[in-house]
């Protein structure tokens, strides 16, 4: 963690900056009057006169203190502190998926398949209450030590359609999502469902199995075509442990027609609970043995 100069904002006292993304961060943070510690989301630079990133702010904001699971981290509130709008979120010990891949997948290898039930609980709890994610990435799954699984973010959130409302709602020019990990369905802006988000998590889950996502471009048009049309990619083919018949499952998760993915994360979950996601169940990394004194 880099360490940052001492200062408050509302009741929270900064304490270091955990995440840096492109118009925010999030901080570890004490509430010295409740003793307690948060995390708290603040926007960056010119992000935080920006009415759109406001907005989102708000609405995630609105989204997540409506949640209460807990595979879903907890929004506490929103405040605006002199000009400096923020979040106030559950402190939860562990860096994101992407940062943990950095860090080395092999060190948390023989966590995977805790660490892919739990994504998905938190997901599956989400679509239960009526929203679609929209923006599922290991960017957006923190992972403690243990193996414990939080989905943050939901500025990009939106409510699930179906019958009447998916066939009246109108269609979307502005591509909504991360490119790696978007769905079909999300890239020609129609009404969307859960099953978006069945195709994001597959993405997700690819990436975090094999190290890179399941579609590579050289421009963002090529890499969103290959999301449109190209055969999603085995990941059997990515690592020979992984079980054929979860290498399906995934693959299955990104069929460009959304009724030939599992119907939601719940059934998802049914089917992945019935297989193994290792041929070889990797083992846990060994701890170098302290030094003696010498």
């Amino acid at each position: 963690m880099a360490s940052t100069t001492l200062e408050f904002i509302g009741p929270y006292r900064l304490l270091n900056v955990i995440h840096t993304g492109q118009q925010s961060k999030i901080w570890q943070a004490m509430h010295d009057g409740k003793q307690q510690m948060f995390g708290v989301k603040t926007l960056t630079g010119k992000s935080r006169q920006n009415k759109e990133q406001l907005a989102y702010l708000k609405w995630e904001a609105g989204v997540g203190q409506k949640l209460n699971h807990p595979r879903i981290i907890k929004i506490h509130e929103f405040g605006i502190d002199r000009g400096n709008p923020y979040l106030a979120l559950e402190w939860f010990p562990g860096p994101n998926m992407k940062q943990r891949l950095r860090d080395g997948f092999e060190k948390i290898a023989y966590l995977a398949p805790k660490i892919i039930e739990q994504a998905a609980e938190g997901v599956s709890h989400l679509n239960e209450q009526g929203w679609v994610h929209r923006d599922l990435k290991p960017e957006n799954f923190l992972i403690a030590d243990d193996g414990r699984v939080k989905l943050i973010d939901f500025a990009l959130a939106v409510r699930s359609r179906r019958g009447l409302g998916k066939l009246l709602a109108r269609k979307t020019k502005k591509v909504q999502g991360t490119h790696s990990y978007i769905s079909p369905e999300q890239i020609r802006g129609q009404a969307l469902d859960v099953r978006a988000d069945v195709y994001s998590f597959g993405c997700t889950i690819f990436h975090f199995l094999v190290g890179h996502p399941p579609f590579t471009g050289g421009s963002a048009n090529e890499l969103l075509n290959k999301h449109l049309k190209a055969t999603p990619p085995a990941l059997i083919g990515g690592d020979e442990n992984i079980t054929p018949a979860f290498s399906d499952l995934i693959r299955r998760t990104m069929a460009k027609d959304p009724a030939g993915r599992p119907q939601s994360m719940a059934d998802f979950l049914v089917e992945f609970r019935m297989h193994r996601v290792f041929t070889r169940m990797p083992r846990p990394p060994q701890k170098m043995p302290d030094k003696q004194p010498g």
